[in-house]
Order: structure tokens, then sequence, then C-alpha cells
């Protein structure tokens, strides 16, 4: 092993050698790790850019993915911190340090767990929807949370009591007992501030229980079920000997807790412990030493507590208070001076709140607590307290606008302060000067949040306290100060960087000055020669406090050093200005050591979920005023403080009930109040912007106002609890939704909405969605089936367009009228197939034989055959004279003969029916030309695939050629079926108007229906009649009431084309020269009016002037319309060959070499000659 051991240090020793390598390797490593960090760093940054915008949008300080936490953290013990060479003075230090800490964490415990687990029990139920036996579940569920309180209010009581009797065996006047410090200018105060503190907890438990009624109400209801129980165990599946130890620990935790008890029971308890050489309650020292104390404490609040330099004051008067009653509990000696000073800053702070909505009155306090010293207190006092009180209300509600006006000047130049220190550099000349500044600047950022959360949180809670009515402007201004209070929360977050830098320096400051002043004190101790242990023990003190300085300025070293300077401030080791400097000095070290911390608390607004029916007043003044609609971010900053103490419940299955409770009553309050109100009017401002040219009500901004809802959308994505609130967004989907459905329902309003959505882009910056509805029509017209099966409906409630091959309803109860063109009936043909052609045409055919049933029966009548016939008989002989033309007179004086005849109760004669009859054949013989186009229409959207309609190839053959399946042949066979089909149909289609005519005209034609043949020469009374029923219609579409109106009817051109087609007269027509005659007539009348108007015109008769003027007018129109009729007959005779007669027509039929379709194909298989006319 020896040589083991020489061969190895040997080896070593050669290591001693430097060859550079080593050199080498670490610059290599430090290269690496140079790089590592570069892109660390790139990365850092990017990540940063990324979040930038995003953070700055939506600030909700959970979601930062990265903090920084400025608390110190103290890792060295007490034991380590508090050291020096006096033993007994580390002792005493250590003791009350430990309690002091103790104190700490159990009012972190109590407010963070039990006063909310307390407060939000019963919440998330609504009473309405509790079930029974709920109330009952809840409280089992709570009866764990009961039990943990219980012991921590029995820990509370030990740490009371052993904090009393650490001080009195501290301050003993017992000349047995032995001395253990010289306590002569000893106040250990901060003792006996967190004494006060742990005491408030304790009251703050007794006022939540005493408001609690749902609690207690629940537990009477828990206390009758056990009952129930008790009487049947087995029921219930308890044994009985599990009963009585549970009804002994609920009888314990009502006697402890909810019997408003907690406080009192740890007053009363009993300090003097058997076998202790040191008494408590006959300590006269300790009493004295007491009392001084809690004046000393009480000076201090008094001079700050409703001030605007008030930081913590209103807590250390209620634990002041607390301690007051404790000292009479324990000495049974009242202080009457401080009495009356404690009850007259009631005057000045009516009402503190302890936590969330609990309120607490100190009077009522101090009555109940010390019963005997009411007597003391004249009635007239309290009575002048609690108007006081009243006071403060009415005073409040007057002066809160001005407050808030005041507030929100200072706060807006407070933040711009913090803006301008945060942006400059640093000047390292007078460093100390602007460590200063900056630390006077966090400090009233403190000072103003504690006194908006102040006045917010006692006025709410007094007003609820009090039951009294908060009117708008009071909820508005409060809402204000709430936003005011998360701007400094807000600023100082987002400054976090900046702060945290200047935190540490300034801490850094007060340490070095605090060091200075100790330091100064320490030399003027150690200068005086004279030993004692007195100043033994102040040596020590300050050695011990400059050690806590020298380090982190964390809590327990501050605690450390107020205790140490509580030994070291005797002997007039500081001078008074001095120690003020000092004292001062230490204060603004606790504040900024803990500035952060103190902001989050100060700016915590979870009491709003106790006052949350103010929200949707705060709701409806934001859309009202509609201007600075951002801040809206701020007030649910303050409403997501309400989730983390609704953590700590107990009552529910799960605390995401109450959470979801409360996320659907404020979703419910802003939709409400807010988000549906704006989306209404939106659309109503779209609306009426888009309808300008209807007489709507003024909207002249100058008049009436106008209010600009476009800041809701400049609002960034709001966060609360799970989900995104979107403004724009909302608005946008329920503006699509409501357009899109809108149009669907209402198709020809397409236009209208789509100007809606483009005005709402314009004017509101809103991302619509396109609709992608069809812009004209989305339905496929009346089906063709549907037209079929009543198309003596469809013919008389429609009107004909020629033209445009367009049918137009007549009249509708809506405000549109529906048409019917040559698209509707293909998308017809696609869904049915073209097979339903055919079967239109054979209902038309069923459809004409009836009517020309009726034709016949109207042509054979006596009255109108023997007219007819003396007419020809009239124009044969006059012919010659007339220039062959049949007179425009003669076939007036037809017309007014046959209204002679008589009329029906709408008033139409017998020649308007007749018109009616031949407009209605016209109109179905328009719709089988509509049927046959639509087919060609649809064919050639079919077959519009096919490369090449000239040579399409058989699918027949080439699939034999492959010898494929059976299956495969047969599909290939119909294919070629389906194109031959398509090819054919779509290169010519049928000739569904010849074969009408050719079924029709041999029975027209025969010799039993010669009373037909007279048919032309009532064609022109027929066309007069047309004429007038035409001007008459249109002159309609101008007036209001449009019943009737009309602008074309080309029915009763095709009709009567048809009808002379089949009575073959065409000739016979044309040699009336009809229209011909019409033209003179009126242009004849016209050249009358112009000469007369030339007469006239010398005379100056304006009356006669205008009513020529008006006649003139009137022969225009007449003449027009004729004009119109005579090509629109022209055009329809087309359709019918109208320039060859039946005989032409046979022999060119004959000639043709092809055969032709004939009447008794398929086509017209169910068409019959027999038309039934007689």
């Amino acid at each position: 092993m020896a040589l083991g051991a020489a061969a190895a240090a040997r080896g070593w020793r050669l290591d001693s050698l430097d060859d550079g390598s080593q050199r080498i390797h670490a610059e290599v490593q430090l290269k690496s790790y140079e790089t590592f960090l570069d892109d660390y760093t790139n990365q850092l940054k990017g990540i940063e850019d990324a979040l930038d915008d995003s953070i700055g949008d939506v600030w909700d300080f959970t979601l930062d993915p990265i903090s920084l936490k400025l608390l110190p953290y103290e890792q060295s013990s007490l034991l380590e911190l508090i050291r020096t060479e006096n033993k007994v003075l580390n002792k005493v230090i250590t003791v009350y340090a430990a309690l002091c800490c103790e104190v700490k964490k159990l009012k972190y415990e109590a407010e963070t767990k039990f006063y909310n687990g307390l407060l939000f029990y019963g919440e998330g139920v609504a009473d309405s929807s509790m079930a029974e036996g709920e109330s009952q579940i809840q409280m089992g569920r709570f009866i764990s949370f009961l039990q943990e309180l219980s012991c921590f209010v029995t820990r509370c009581y030990e740490v009371v009591m052993n904090i009393v009797q650490q001080l009195a065996s501290l301050y003993t006047s017992s000349k047995t007992a032995p001395k253990i410090v010289e306590t002569t200018g000893v106040h250990f105060q901060t003792v006996y501030e967190h004494l006060g503190e742990l005491l408030a907890v304790l009251l703050t438990l007794d006022e939540i229980m005493e408001t609690h009624v749902t609690l207690k109400d629940h537990w009477i209801t828990y206390k009758r079920l056990l009952k129930s129980v008790h009487h049947n165990p087995s029921k219930f599946g308890i044994a009985e000997e599990k009963l009585k130890p549970f009804e002994k620990l609920l009888l314990k935790l009502e006697r402890q807790l909810l019997s408003r008890m907690i406080f009192q029971a740890c007053v009363e308890q009993h300090f003097d412990k058997i076998n202790e050489p040191t008494s408590v309650s006959k300590n006269s020292t300790f009493a004295e030493e007491f009392a001084y104390n809690i004046r000393t404490i009480f000076s201090n609040v008094e001079s700050k507590i409703g001030e605007p330099s008030e930081i913590d004051q209103r807590d250390k008067y209620t634990g002041t208070c607390a301690l007051f009653v404790l000292h009479f509990q324990i000495f049974r000696t009242l202080d009457k001076k401080l009495y009356k000073s404690l009850l007259d800053i009631c005057k000045k702070v009516p009402a503190i709140t302890l936590a969330a909505n609990v309120i607490w009155y100190a009077d009522q306090f101090l009555m109940d607590k010390m019963a005997s010293a009411v007597k003391l207190t004249e009635k007239k006092n309290l009575q002048s307290i609690k108007i006081q009180r009243e006071n403060f209300l009415q005073q409040k509600a007057q002066s809160l606008s001005k407050d808030v006006q005041s507030y929100y000047l200072f706060i807006s130049s407070w933040m711009m302060k913090m803006e301008s220190i945060v942006s400059k550099v640093q000047n390292l000349e007078n460093f100390a000067e602007d460590l200063s500044s900056r630390c006077n600047v966090f400090i009233q950022g403190i000072l103003y949040a504690n006194s908006l959360r102040n006045i917010v949180r006692t006025t709410m809670n007094l007003y609820v306290s009090m039951q009294k009515p908060m009117t708008k402007t009071s909820v508005k201004a409060l809402c204000r100060l709430v936003e005011l209070l998360k701007a400094i929360e807000h600023t100082v977050h987002r400054r976090t960087m900046i702060i945290a830098d200047s935190v540490c320096h300034i801490a850094q400051y007060l340490q070095h000055q605090a060091l200075n002043s100790i330091s100064i004190a320490k030399k003027r101790v150690i200068s005086d020669k004279k030993y004692s242990e007195r100043r033994l023990d102040v040596l020590s003190a300050l050695v011990l406090a400059e050690n806590a300085l020298n380090g982190p300025s964390t809590k327990e070293r501050r605690l450390v050093v107020a205790l140490a300077l509580s030994v070291g401030t005797q002997l007039k080791t500081f001078r008074d200005e001095e120690l003020l400097v000092l004292l001062v000095v230490l204060k603004k070290l606790d504040v900024i050591s803990e500035l952060k911390e103190r902001i989050q608390v100060l700016c915590n607004c979870n009491f709003l979920y106790w006052h949350r029916t103010i929200f949707p007043i705060y709701l409806d003044d934001i859309y009202d005023s509609a201007v600075d609609s951002a801040r809206i971010h701020y007030m649910f900053s303050a409403l997501r403080d309400c989730v983390p103490p609704m953590m700590h419940a107990r009552h529910l299955e799960s605390t995401h009930m109450l959470l979801e409770a409360f996320d659907k009553e404020i979703m419910a309050m802003l939709n409400e109040h807010l988000l549906d109100k704006l989306c209404k009017e939106i659309e109503n401002d779209l609306r009426l912007s888009v309808h300008t040219h209807l007489k709507l009500d003024d909207r002249n901004p100058f008049r009436v106002g106008i209010k600009d809802l476009s800041d809701f959308f400049s609002i960034k994505p709001i966060r609360f609890l799970n989900r995104f609130i979107d403004v724009k967004a909302y608005v946008t989907h329920y503006l699509d939704k409501n357009f899109y459905n809108l149009t669907t329902v209402a198709i020809h309003d397409w236009a209208t909405y789509s100007e809606m959505r483009n005005l709402a882009t314009q004017r509101y910056s809103l991302s619509m969605t396109e609709a992608h509805l069809p812009s004209q029509t989305l339905e496929q017209g009346l089906d063709v089936l549907e037209i079929m099966r009543n198309i003596h409906v469809f013919v008389s409630r429609y009107l004909y367009n020629l033209n445009n091959q367009i049918f137009i309803e007549r009249t509708s109860n809506s405000n549109h009228l529906n048409t019917i063109n040559i698209r509707h009936v293909a998308n017809s043909i696609r869904t049915h197939g073209t097979g339903i052609m055919n079967t239109t045409v054979n209902f038309t055919y069923q459809f004409l034989r009836k009517k020309f049933y009726i034709f016949s029966q109207f042509m054979y009548d006596e009255h109108i055959k023997s007219r007819l016939i003396k007419d020809i008989r009239f124009f044969k002989e006059t012919k010659d004279q007339n220039d062959q033309k049949y007179p425009f007179d003669r076939a007036d004086k037809f017309n007014r003969g046959i209204r002679k005849l008589g009329l029906t109760p709408e008033g139409q004669s017998y020649l308007d029916q007749f018109r009616q009859l031949i407009s209605q054949i016209g109109n179905a013989m328009g719709y089988v030309r509509m049927i046959r186009s639509g087919g060609l229409h649809c064919c050639s959207n079919a077959i519009r695939f096919v490369p090449d309609l000239e040579d399409i190839v058989n699918f027949e053959e080439l699939v034999k050629e492959e010898e494929l399946s059976e299956e495969t042949q047969t599909a290939a066979r119909q294919l070629d079926s389906v194109l031959t089909d398509l090819t054919r149909n779509s290169a010519e289609g049928t000739e569904y108007f010849k074969m009408l005519v050719d079924v029709f005209s041999p029975e027209f034609r025969s010799s039993k229906n010669m009373h037909l043949r007279n048919f032309y020469i009532i064609v022109p009374p027929l066309t007069l009649n047309f004429v007038d029923h035409s001007i008459s219609c249109k002159e309609k579409l101008n007036k209001k009431n449009k019943i009737g109106a009309a602008f074309t009817d080309d029915g009763f051109a095709m009709g009567i084309a048809y009808i002379l087609k089949l009575l073959d007269q065409y000739q016979e027509f044309d040699s009336l020269h009809w229209f011909q005659s019409v033209r003179e007539k009126y242009l004849k009348e016209k050249h009358a009016i112009v000469k007369q108007q030339n007469i006239q015109s010398t005379n100056q008769d304006e009356k006669l002037m205008q009513t020529m003027n008006l006649t003139q007018k009137r022969l225009e129109i007449y003449l027009q319309e004729f004009e119109l009729l005579y090509f629109s007959l022209s055009s329809a005779r087309i359709f019918f060959r109208g320039d060859q007669t039946a005989a032409e027509e046979s022999q060119e039929q004959n000639e043709k070499e092809d055969e032709t379709l004939k009447p008794g194909n398929s086509n017209t298989n169910n068409l019959s000659p027999e038309s039934g006319m007689k």
C-alpha cells in the first residue's frame, strides 16, 4: 500500500508540469459557453418580442411566463441572526423574535385560508335552486374546516398566553423573582404590536361568524339532521357509538366558534400559572409597561389615521383596541383618558373594514367588551358617534365625484413621475438624491393606493351595513376609484424590472443611513468608560442591530433590528432628532423591502365579490359614455382578484362550481348590459344608415347628438377566468349571424344586408364574413311539378313577358313578387329528369282543351255571333270605301255594345273576360315555350363536359372489345343512351308548339266549328279592350295602392297568335289592316290637336292649353301601346310560322325527305284530337 501511495504521489507530481493543454481546454470551454449564452440571449429576446404585444394587449399577472419576486428570503435561522457576546440578551431577543414570527404566520394563515373559507360559505348556489338537504350536505363538508379553525384558534390562544407570560417574566415587580435584564427604559413596542395583530385576527373571526346568517342557518339544520340520525342510526348506516363523540365535537365547535366568544375566551384566559414565580395580573410593573406601550402605539396611530400619509394605522388601531380590552381583562384597571381618545377616533374614522365585506365599529366593540366602562361614557358621546357615521355617508356621497377628479389628477401625475423616473438613466453624481426621490415616489404610490382602498371599502361596506341606498353617481364614482387602484397596480407591474433594480439600491442606501446612525450611537456608548450591565446590554443590542442590517433586508432581519433597538435606545444613546430620523429610515426600509407585496395587498379588490351588484350600473355607464371604454380592463382585473380567495371554499364538492357560478353571473351581466345592447345599437345604426332614403326620425347629429360606438372596438380582448372576451369579435359574430339568417329568410333583401356588411367594415372596422348566399335567389323558384298540377291557377296569377321569357306574379301579400324564368325551369328539370317535359305538355294540352271549350261557347253565343257576322258583312261591303282598313269606330262601337250586355260584380264586361281567357291560353303557350327553353338549358349544361358532340365514342362497343363484365356493359349501354338523348335534345329540342297546333287545328278548321271562323273580326275590339286595360295597369304602378298594377302581359298577344294559327286566319286578319287603321286614326287626331294648339296659342287661354297638352299626351300613350301590342303579336306569330298558310305548310311537309315526328308519337301519346267543342 505504501508503494502504491508513493507511485500515486509521483503521478500527481507529474501533473504539475504545465504544458498549456489545460489553458487551451479552458478557452475552448469558455468559447462554447459564450456561444451558448449568445444563443440563449437571442432566444430570450425572441420570446420577449413575441410576447411583448400580447402582454400589452391582455395583461393578466397570472399569465406572465416569467415573474420577478422582489421579497428577500432569509435562509439563516433566528439563532444564527441573533448572535452576540451577551448570551442573556440573545435569549430575550430570540424568544420575542420567534413569537413575533409565529404571529405573522398565524395571521397569514387566517387571512388566506380561514377568512375566505368562512366568507364564501354558502356562495355559488342560488337559494332558489338549492335542493332539499343541500344545506346539510354543505355543512357536512364544512365540519372538517371548522375543526381546523378550532385547532387554529386554540393555537392562537397558546401564543397569546406565551407572549403575555414572556413579557410579564421580563417586567416583574416581584423582588424574589430573578431579574433577567434591566428593563428600565426598555420598551418592546414591536412585540405588543404583534400581539395586537393576533388579537385582531380573533376579533375578525368573531365578526365574520356574527354577520354570517347562512352559516348559522345551515348549522341549525345540520343539528336537526343529527337529531334525526340519533333516533335511527341504522337508517343512515352510522354506528351509534360514533355519534356521541361527534356530538361532543359539534358542541365544542359551537361553543368555541359560533357563539361570538373567540376573542372573549382569549382575553379571559387564566394568565397566572400555578407554581410560577411571576404573577401576571398582580404584576404592577408589567401593567404599567403594558399601558405605556398601548399609549405609545395609539399616539402613533392617532396622528396619522385618516390622513393622506396613513399606511397601516387602521390595522394598528384595531390591534390597540384589542390590547386595551386585554389589559382591562388582566389588570382590571381602566385608563379613562385613553378610553375616551379611542372612542374619539370613531368620529374621524367611522368604521374599519377587517376583511372583504366585514366591517367593524370600534365604539360597539369597546362597549360590548367593557360593559362596566359604559357607565363612564356618556350616552350623548355614543349617540354623536352614530350621527357622525351617518353624516360621513352623506358627505361622502356628495364629495365622491370631487374625490374622483382629484385622485384622477394625483394618480395620473404619479404615473407620469413613475414613467419618467424609471425611463431616465440614474444620475451617478447625485446618486443618493436620485434614490431618495425614487423612494419617495414609490412610497407615494403606496399612500395613494391605501387612501383609495380605504375610501372604496369603507364607503361600500358602510352602505351595506347601514342598509342605506347608494345613488348611481356614487356607484360610478366608486368604480372609477377601483379603476385608479388597479391602474397603480398595473403601473408597478409594468415597470417591475426597473423597480426591482431601484428597490435593491434604495434598500442598501437606507441600510447605509441606519448603520451610520447606529455607529454614531455606538461610538457614544464606547466613549463612556463607566462599565455597567445596562451599558453592556445597550452595546450588545447596537452590535446586533448592525449585524442584522449588514445583509439583505428580510422580514426577520428587520424584526431583529426593531427588537435590538428597543434595548439599544435607552441611556440616551441617541439624541431625539437622531432617533426620529432612524425610525423614519427603518419605516421606509419596511415599506420599500415589501413594495410589490404591499401594492398587491392594497390593490386587491376581492371585496368586489360582495358588491358585484354594482357591476351592471358600471357597464351601463361604460356603454352610455362610450368614451375611454378601455378602462373596463381595470374592472375585470379587479374582478379577477375575487378568484384566489374562492379557491379556499370548502362547502362545495369542488371550487370549480363556485368559479363557474361567478363566471356565469358576471358574463350574464356583461352580455345584458353591454354586449347585447352594443350589438343591437350597431345593427340599428347600420340599418338606419342604409335606409336613409326612407323618412325616418331625425338623425342630425347637431340636433340629436351622436354616440361614437367605434371606441368599443379598439378594446383589446379581456381575459376573465378561462375565457377571452373580444368585444369586436362578439359584435362581428352577432351581425354575421343576423345578416345571414335574415338574408336566408328574405332573399330579396340580400343587397341591403350586403350594404350593411360593407358599412360595418367601413364605419366600425369590423371584419365581416361574406354570407356566400346567392345574390338573387336561393330557392329554385316554383317547381315545374307544382305549376303543372296547378296550371289553371298559375296562368291566372302570373303575367308573361315575351322578350325576357319570364313569368311575373300578378299580386302578392308580401313586399315582393315571385318570378319564374328559364333557370328555375332548368333546375326543376335537372331535379326531376327530362321526362317531366312531356308530362307538362300533356297537362297543358288537357288545360287548353277545357279553355277552348269555353272559347267555343263564347263564340257560339247568339249576341256575339250575330254582331261578328254583321261586322264581317259591313267590312266586306265598305272595305273599298275605307281603303281596305277596318274602321276604328266600328271596333270601338263593338266594345261599347258588349258592355251594354252586362257587367260582373267586379265591373268586367264579357269582352274583358274573353280577353282574360285568351291571355290565359297565351300564358299556357308561353309556359310550354319556357319548358322547351329550360330543357335545352338543362341539356346544354349536362352535356358541356362531352368534348365533341359531333364525335361521341360508343362506350358499349369499347367495353365489349375489352371483354369486361356484364354489369360494366350494362352501365356503358346506359351511358350511351343518356349521351344520345342529351345530344339530340340539346341539338334540336322538341317542337311542342307545332305539336299543339297540329293536335287542335283539324278540329278548329272543321266544318262543324264554323262559328269559330268569325274570330278574326273580334280581334280589333279585343285589342282596344286590351290597350285600355294595359294603360290602366301601368298607371297604377305610380300610385300608392298598387293592386292590379302590371307592366307586361304578353300572354294576350301569344294567345291571339296561337288561335289565329289554329284557325288558319292570319291572311284574313291581315286583310283588316287593323294596326294601320289605328295608327292613322291617332295620328289624325294628334295633327288636329297640334293645329288647334297653334290657333289657341294666340288667345293665351292657359287652362285650354293644358287640356290640349294632356289630350296630346294621352293620344301618344295609346299610340305607343298599340305599337307595342303590334310588335308583341308579330313576334308571337313567328313561333307559329305566321308567314305560311295551312296549305303551304302541308305542302312543305310532304316535300320533306326525312320523316318528322307525328302527333301520335310518345311526346303526345296522351293528346287527343277530340276537343269536345260544339
